[in-house]
């Protein structure tokens, strides 16, 4: 089968097979943080224990469902959109640490998608959500990605089923020519057309559902959309005509108020432009197997009479530009980096569609699973969804912390995004801001701007409160 080259535009992020000693002492607790408590379920979380399906693509961007029938019919008109879905650090590993645990990356210590900062050997697994309703008595299973450089036989704590990609040959490419932990005994793939690792791993899914009994805690993590984004076979031809995509942001003309690392960037040539029309049409090809496998795990969920009283949330790890601002990635404080899909399907409280616009973070889902178990979540510093899936409601964040670890030649930062403006200091010192509401694609970086000085004050006084543990190697004060 002929597969699409690689283009290396994009550090993508690497899934290698370490050596089994690296990890035999990884079960420990969480470090000390000043992250709050757990505490008991609030009103509106369910009376019997759902089973919990959370499915994790890789790099999808908020808006990229319009090509998923099933995620659109069967969860979007079916449930509740959160419009205003973030991720608290843009990166894969940062946020799947923050995803398991319900803590910002200055608390799990995972940074980085690798290094002395990141990755698999920097995270600590021995209190996470799978560990909480594992004791609450869920069956828990987890299919696909895990965190970046994990490989080998280890298999962490809390996991009760264990079918994670534990190393490719092309480590910046899992969709074929990898390798499957299944817990505990390594099995590779080849390119076979049915190695495509989304659907394997929706048969592993579909299985762990149909033969498992009581509530489950089904972790669903395709490689999808991540670049260079593989379609199956099936898919390789679909959407000839998709139109190109050029926000007024699209390889920004004028850069001068940008940071330095951004005033670097040429704009793109005739073949970086291709390259990204060429993306965005195999990212769409590849959502379509996702969905597919959607589809089969909530089929899985009706052949076991679970969907009426299945929790089932979509969403991502991160966003990802394309072309805005001359990038092509994720990691940044950009809006098209910080912000992600999620919808949440729960048929015995959402009766009919509808969107809901609060400032809903990566740190929530954790707080929101161990609700719905009735058990604490210890050291979380998210907030369970409860209120906002039921409709109660009640008081809500306005604002939330947005930090990085430096990545290619962006430098760390730390940030406060509010339901009206963004404002980010760089461990330059440099700083930008942003009405969201008159700016939306963040073209004017208002930080001199006199008639904003206020709004800046009282931004740089709130980084102050919330940046209290920076990033590695920050020099700059809030």
């Amino acid at each position: 089968m002929k597969r699409p080259a690689v283009v290396a535009v994009v550090v993508g992020v690497a899934s290698v097979v370490l050596a089994v000693s690296l990890y035999v002492s990884r079960a420990k607790g969480p470090s000390a943080s000043p992250a709050s408590s757990g505490s008991p379920p609030p009103s509106g979380a369910p009376a019997t224990k759902p089973t919990i399906v959370f499915i994790l693509t890789d790099d999808q961007r908020w808006d990229a469902l319009a090509r998923m029938p099933t995620v659109r019919q069967r969860l979007l008109e079916r449930g509740v959109d959160f419009s205003n879905a973030f991720v608290v650090d843009p990166m894969c590993c940062p946020s799947r640490a923050s995803i398991l645990t319900g803590q910002y990356p200055h608390t799990t210590g995972v940074w980085s998608n690798k290094g002395r900062y990141g990755g698999f050997p920097v995270f600590r697994d021995g209190s996470t959500v799978a560990t909480w309703l594992r004791a609450a008595g869920y069956r828990t299973g987890l299919f696909g990605k895990y965190l970046n450089h994990y490989g080998g036989r280890y298999v962490p704590p809390g996991w009760d089923r264990w079918v994670a990609i534990a190393g490719a040959a092309n480590p910046y490419d899992l969709y074929y020519d990898y390798t499957l932990n299944v817990d505990g005994k390594l099995h590779s793939y080849g390119t076979a057309p049915s190695a495509y690792s989304t659907d394997v791993l929706a048969d592993q899914a579909v299985a762990f559902i149909k033969h498992s009994s009581g509530p489950l805690f089904v972790y669903f993590a395709p490689y999808g959309p991540h670049t260079p984004a593989t379609p199956a076979e099936r898919d390789m031809n679909a959407f000839p005509h998709i139109p190109p995509y050029r926000p007024p942001s699209f390889n920004e003309a004028d850069v001068r108020d940008k940071p330095a690392w951004i005033r670097r960037k040429p704009r793109f040539s005739a073949d970086q432009t291709n390259f990204v029309d060429d993306l965005r049409r195999r990212e769409a090809q590849s959502l379509l197997a996702v969905d597919r496998a959607v589809g089969r795990i909530l089929g899985a969920l009706q052949s076991t009479h679970r969907i009426d009283q299945a929790l089932i949330v979509y969403t991502s790890d991160n966003g990802f530009l394309l072309g805005e601002h001359r990038i092509v990635n994720k990691a940044v404080p950009y809006e098209e980096s910080i912000r992600v899909p999620l919808i949440v399907r729960y048929d015995p409280v959402v009766r009919s569609p509808r969107a809901d616009p609060h400032l809903v973070l990566n740190l929530d889902f954790a707080p929101t699973f161990a609700a719905a178990a009735g058990v604490p979540a210890p050291g979380v510093q998210g907030r369970s969804l409860w209120p906002l899936i039921d409709g109660t409601s009640g008081p809500w964040r306005s604002d939330f912390l947005i930090e990085a670890y430096r990545f290619a030649r962006m430098p760390s930062y730390c940030g406060v995004r509010t339901e009206r403006y963004a404002y980010v200091l760089y461990e330059t010192g440099e700083r930008e801001l942003y009405d969201l509401r008159t700016d939306p694609y963040e073209l004017r970086n208002r930080i001199r701007d006199p008639s904003l000085a206020s709004v800046a004050a009282s931004l740089r006084d709130r980084l102050r409160q919330l940046c209290t543990v920076r990033a590695p190697l920050f020099g700059a004060s809030p």
